[in-house]
């Protein structure tokens, strides 16, 4: 994979995906912005990455602030959206309001940066579902509705951004930060349940979607796809 000289800017990019994608495009050759809400978490993974990554704190519910952003970056090559913050709950116990805020983050917060991201020509866009938007779970409504809209905008993005690529990965049970609400017991005994039931016997690991992203920046002749990475977690 060669990235040498391109620029990238990742949303999310300090821990978990995103952190796995900044260093697998570094060790490419690319110029890589990570940004997310905390700066110290920005800093720590600006350590953790080396090469060439600046950082920048960036709230992508605020429009004006994902405009003035995308404005001072610059024409990009390109953009990447891991970063969500999501919650989960039964459908009629979830608050509307934090479905709504979910809602906000991961689709509104990625429709917001493919907006206003200065896209080369040459470039491409990868956003970020998840498997619930094709075999949704009892308690994962919300999810479910918001990995699909994602699915939606990146398909019809890929027709009124062209030739601006734009993919979507959707990833299934992935060892990051986001199950870090479990107690170590719980989350090893989720981990190890999931892996016995899927074709390939673990769960993922950040690298492996990272690596699908830097395929989607690399394959200039694809778009309006979604590529699951999920282990074989939706034949069973």
């Amino acid at each position: 994979m060669n990235l040498q000289g391109k620029r990238v800017v990742i949303i999310g990019g300090s821990s978990g995906i995103g952190l796995a994608t900044a260093k697998a495009a570094v060790s490419a050759g690319a110029k890589v912005i990570i940004a997310g809400r905390s700066v110290q978490k920005l800093k720590q993974a600006q350590v953790e990455i080396g090469g060439d990554v600046e950082i920048s704190s960036l709230d992508l519910l605020h429009e004006d602030a994902v405009k003035m952003f995308f404005a001072a970056v610059g024409i990009i090559d390109y953009l990447v959206i891991p970063g969500s913050s999501v919650k989960t709950g039964a459908f009629r116990e979830l608050e509307t309001s934090d479905a709504q805020k979910s809602m906000d983050s991961k689709f509104w917060g990625a429709y917001l940066a493919a907006k206003y991201a200065q896209i080369h020509d040459q470039g491409s866009i990868v956003l970020f579902s998840g498997t619930l938007s094709h075999r949704p779970s009892p308690g994962y409504a919300v999810i479910s509705a918001i990995n699909a809209a994602v699915e939606a905008l990146g398909r019809a993005l890929a027709l009124e951004l062209a030739p601006v690529r734009v993919n979507v990965v959707s990833p299934g049970v992935v060892a990051t930060p986001v199950y870090e609400g479990m107690s170590q017991e719980q989350r090893e005994a989720f981990f190890q349940n999931t892996a016995s039931k899927l074709p390939v016997k673990r769960i993922g690991i950040p690298e492996d979607i990272a690596a699908t992203v830097l395929y989607l920046m690399n394959n200039g002749f694809t778009t309006g796809t979604v590529i699951g990475v999920d282990g074989g977690g939706l034949l069973i």
